[in-house]
């Protein structure tokens, strides 16, 4: 069971089942497990996530919910469908990229009876900011600042045998991803805790080396003893380190910490992950033109998925359906393949 499967799917709507309780508790496990199960020790850990969890996946299911229906993904659909036409310069690079997908010749290996496929099409999206020519009436203007949309990097990650299951599929890794999130700041925070406990162990060692009066051999040979000052500086470090390790806590408090990471991450999705419907009038070359504009152009409509995490990336994506005929077969290199011979 992922974050989404509390609903029912039914055609027309989304119901909630009756043990949902039970299913957020398995979601709430799951994010225990994926950050650290001891925060189950913790006696109040379920009370205290519980909220954010439901929190996230109300917003979740929400975003996912209002997501533009599946389109068809094909080299035929590419001269009527403008978003395809965006995407990509020609129709022969659809089937290529839905060729290179290894998730997707995965499912259709895995499910030889299934004739099609859904997917989750995402491209890398970037603005680039150029000087062109804009012809008004009869004059041509040039060094006009324009707006130039990049798409690149087209993948297929997410696959299944109906939009909703492909919805429910991207629930799920969002949820991940927002846990990793959280597992990041909370790996800092050992990172910290760590770096500061290595100190504290060379600190101490070198206290012991100075009160031998010598570093290493210094003390077999009879070497004159270090300066008292060396001696107070180190000091002075050992008891700063002291401060900043109890300032962190012990083990109780360092769970306490962790598990307050975990639940700022899950009740804050929104600043971390957003869907955004987004609408651009693109001419043929991609330039996002204005009403004011007279080119020919199209109304492109995608939706982006702004990650604000680490690292920050935003990704355009349609959610799309691919026969199985339109996908290419895999042919064997063989220019490489008689390098490895």
């Amino acid at each position: 069971m992922g974050i989404l499967d509390w609903f029912k799917i039914r055609p027309s709507h989304f119901e909630a089942i009756s043990d949902a309780e039970a299913e957020l508790r398995k979601a709430v496990d799951k994010a225990l497990s994926l950050t650290n199960p001891r925060l189950c020790l913790l006696r109040t850990c379920p009370e205290r996530l519980a909220p954010a969890v439901r929190l996230t996946a109300d917003y979740l299911r929400t975003r996912i919910l209002a997501l533009p229906p599946a389109i068809d993904v094909s080299e035929a659909q590419w001269s009527s469908t403008p978003v395809l036409r965006a995407f990509f310069a020609s129709a022969s690079e659809v089937p290529a990229a839905l060729g290179r997908s290894h998730n997707l010749r995965t499912f259709f290996a895995r499910f030889p009876d299934v004739s099609e496929a859904f997917i989750v099409f995402g491209m890398t999206y970037q603005e680039q900011h150029v000087e062109g020519a804009l012809l008004q009436g009869d004059v041509l203007q040039r060094d006009i600042a324009q707006r130039v949309v990049d798409f690149s990097s087209p993948n297929v990650r997410i696959c299944g045998h109906s939009e909703t299951e492909v919805k429910h599929l991207l629930g799920n890794q969002s949820f991940e991803y927002l846990v990793a999130q959280a597992m990041r700041e909370i790996s800092e925070l050992r990172s910290e805790r760590q770096e500061l406990e290595e100190s504290r162990s060379l600190i101490r060692a070198r206290l012991r080396m100075l009160q031998m009066q010598g570093p290493g051999l210094g003390s077999v040979f009879a070497t004159a003893p270090a300066g008292g000052g060396a001696q107070q500086v180190l000091e002075s470090q050992l008891l700063d380190n002291e401060r900043q390790l109890s300032e962190l806590g012990d083990s109780q408090a360092i769970l306490e910490t962790e598990l307050d990471y975990l639940c700022k991450v899950l009740g804050t999705p929104e600043r971390y992950i957003r869907f955004e419907p987004t609408h651009l009038r693109l001419s043929t070359l991609n330039v996002i033109l204005d009403a004011s504009r007279t080119e020919m152009a199209s109304d492109v409509e995608f939706t982006m998925a702004v990650l604000d995490g680490v690292p920050k990336t935003r990704r355009a994506f349609v959610i799309g359906r691919v026969k199985r005929s339109d996908v290419p077969s895999q042919r064997i290199d063989w220019a490489n393949a008689e390098r490895l011979l």
